[in-house]
């Protein structure tokens, strides 16, 4: 008996598909031709800066507008130090947290501990900033920068990082407020990341008598280390970039005297929101564009070395493999 022939299947959603993927290419194309952009507009705006003051403004530290002698070292430290210093308190505490949070909480503290950890992150930062000039900043002179001078005052090294006027303003605080601000999104980032890591992995762990440290070390931050460092790289993104808070516990301070934690400084985001506004055209307004085309290029220089890094941890992986 002879088949009846079957009419020929018609693609089902081509078209759509077809949409699908211009839309998605285009999106980002439009990505990197923003991007191009961005760098091509800063670029020409800082253009007569670059031509006058060339590379040697990177570690020029005078700013004077009324001579108008720009140098950008100041606020590249003070950027990288604040940032740093950030980094330094919130990556230990914000593994604290995760851990906490994915191991050791009981349930019924879990979801409200998490969601209050959270709510850090929706404070505007104008409110970090006024709290941290206003609260903060009297209780670190009190309570830290004093007994640190009078505990390292006479040693060689911490002594000098620790002179200067004990005011709560300066490095050490912009420092710490942005840690304070960043331990939401790298600990969120995190707890999420800890959470993926299969239960089969961590009860055969537990099984062969391992600890609950033992367990996270080996097996939990191996599975997850690129969600981790892409929560670390996500907080330090957000440490570069914030203006308003590091804006009023810096001291605003164009002048690197010494590289006391404890002296006024500056950095780019904080000169940009004090000076774009009222910088005259030419090389004040030049400079201060030069010097968003550096926190720019800091940013990528961040980024590519987290991508390096987690290149060579998945080569190392495969090598022992």
């Amino acid at each position: 008996m002879q088949m009846p022939e079957l009419p020929p299947l018609r693609k089902a959603g081509t078209l759509g598909d077809a949409l699908f993927a211009w839309l998605t290419r285009g999106a980002a194309v439009l990505t990197l031709l923003l991007l191009v952009g961005i760098i091509v507009s800063l670029m020409i705006g800082a253009w007569p800066s670059i031509r006058h003051f060339g590379l040697p403004f990177l570690w020029t530290a005078k700013w004077d507008p009324v001579q108008e002698e720009f140098g950008g070292l100041v606020m590249i430290y003070g950027t990288l130090a604040t940032s740093l210093i950030a980094l330094l308190i919130a990556v230990p505490v914000s593994f604290g947290i995760a851990l906490f949070l994915t191991e050791l909480s009981p349930k019924w503290l879990k979801r409200p501990l998490g969601t209050a950890i959270e709510l850090l992150a929706a404070i505007p930062s104008i409110v970090y900033g006024m709290w941290g000039l206003l609260v903060f900043s009297p209780l670190l002179s009190t309570y830290v920068q004093q007994p640190l001078q009078r505990a390292f005052g006479d040693v060689p090294v911490l002594g000098a990082l620790f002179s200067g006027a004990p005011v709560g303003i300066g490095i050490l605080s912009a420092g710490i407020i942005l840690a304070i601000m960043i331990i939401p999104f790298i600990a969120a980032v995190m707890r999420d990341v800890f959470e993926v890591t299969p239960a089969l992995l961590k009860e055969s762990a537990y099984g062969l008598g391992s600890t609950t440290w033992e367990v996270v070390w080996r097996v939990v931050l191996p599975y997850t280390k690129a969600g981790v460092i892409g929560g670390v790289m996500l907080g330090l993104g957000r440490a570069l970039g914030e203006t308003m808070a590091v804006t009023f516990v810096i001291g605003n301070f164009n002048q690197l005297e010494t590289l006391s934690l404890f002296e006024a400084a500056n950095s780019i985001t904080s000169a940009l929101a004090n000076e774009f506004a009222e910088a005259t055209p030419g090389l004040h307004e030049a400079s201060l564009i030069y010097l968003g085309l550096i926190l720019f290029f800091i940013t990528f220089v961040v980024l590519a070395l987290s991508k390096l890094l987690l290149f060579r941890l998945q080569r190392n992986e495969g090598k022992r493999t």
